[in-house]
């Protein structure tokens, strides 16, 4: 036999019959005899040279290419068996790991695309209102709450492009609302149990509810200052984290207006009155502070915070003194 072959033979043979294959190595060990007879016979008929007297043995072309087939098939064997023992990873993973075949609708909507939304959170509403209504209702609260025009007129104006020709129906109910929590307003007690299906409230319903969202929102976003309670505190949930403001009117000394906040992100404050404008820009997360001198308090100052991050849109708050 040749030695070259034979070296070659062996090596394939010890691959093949590795530890990790013991379960299958009875069979792969008979695969594994099959291709070595044929090997061995191919070669030394190959190889041999004829010894004197002795009839030289013939040699059948086809047997090669038998062999060859064989080992192919032996080869495809091991492969398959060693990739259903070490399954490949991808380069992210350290270890196996099982992926759902789906990912359920819900899942999909936890983390709001609108960085003011978490807010919704912290309202006290016997149904979550849609994104797209709640991030409508905040901007159409945005727009008004600097206005002088009394609060149930704002509440219906706040809600009223959502109602069309329906204005005595949102006086209605918009004087309910201003003068009763949502447990007793009585429209609000039909709302059926459901899970969150805004579209499927009857339109007074909807209505309740989007005023009820729509005052709550605007008391957030108004920062009262009186003699009796010159400091006034907030905080507005973000998907960032939560934003905390202090205003508070000191009188002692320099009499001033002063802002302080704490950001979960960078961003930037910005105090406006009568003309006069602060603003302090953080590049990181934690404290920052504005104010502004004011020998006499304006009747309203606004207060923009601006998170990059989450929103080109600042949040507006409004602080109205009666000191």
């Amino acid at each position: 036999m040749n030695s070259d072959s034979e070296s070659l033979q062996h090596q394939c043979l010890d691959w093949l019959l590795t530890d990790d294959v013991k379960n299958n190595e009875q069979s792969v060990c008979e695969e594994n005899d099959g291709v070595e007879n044929l090997l061995k016979e191919a070669t030394a008929s190959k190889s041999s040279e004829p010894k004197l007297g002795e009839t030289p043995q013939a040699f059948q072309l086809g047997e090669i290419p038998t062999v060859q087939d064989r080992f192919q098939a032996v080869l495809k064997r091991r492969l398959q068996i060693q990739v259903q023992d070490h399954p490949p990873l991808f380069p992210w993973e350290t270890q196996l790991i099982d992926y759902p075949d789906f990912v359920d609708e819900p899942s999909m909507t936890l983390v709001p695309t609108w960085g003011w939304m978490v807010q919704q959170s912290k309202l006290n509403l016997p149904r979550p209102l849609p994104e797209k209504v709640f991030r409508q209702l905040l901007e159409q609260c945005q727009a008004l709450v600097t206005s002088s025009v009394p609060l149930g007129a704002k509440l219906v104006q706040v809600v009223e492009n959502f109602f069309p020709n329906e204005s005595q129906a949102l006086n209605d109910i918009a004087g309910l609302v201003l003068r009763s929590t949502y447990r007793s307003v009585n429209t609000l007690e039909t709302i059926p149990n459901i899970q969150s299906d805004y579209s499927n409230l009857q339109p007074r319903q909807q209505m309740a509810l989007s005023l009820l969202a729509a005052k709550q929102l605007l008391e957030n976003l108004t920062l009262p200052l009186s003699a009796t309670s010159p400091v006034v505190e907030r905080q507005w949930l973000t998907s960032v984290g939560n934003l905390n403001i202090r205003v508070e009117y000191q009188s002692v000394g320099i009499t001033k207006l002063l802002v302080q906040a704490e950001l979960p992100v960078k961003g930037t404050l910005t105090l406006r009155g009568s003309g006069t404008l602060a603003m302090a820009t953080s590049s990181t997360s934690g404290y920052l502070s504005v104010e502004l001198g004011c020998e006499q308090l304006n009747p309203t100052y606004t207060l923009e915070v601006e998170f990059p991050e989450i929103d080109q849109q600042p949040l507006l708050f409004v602080i109205s003194p009666t000191i």
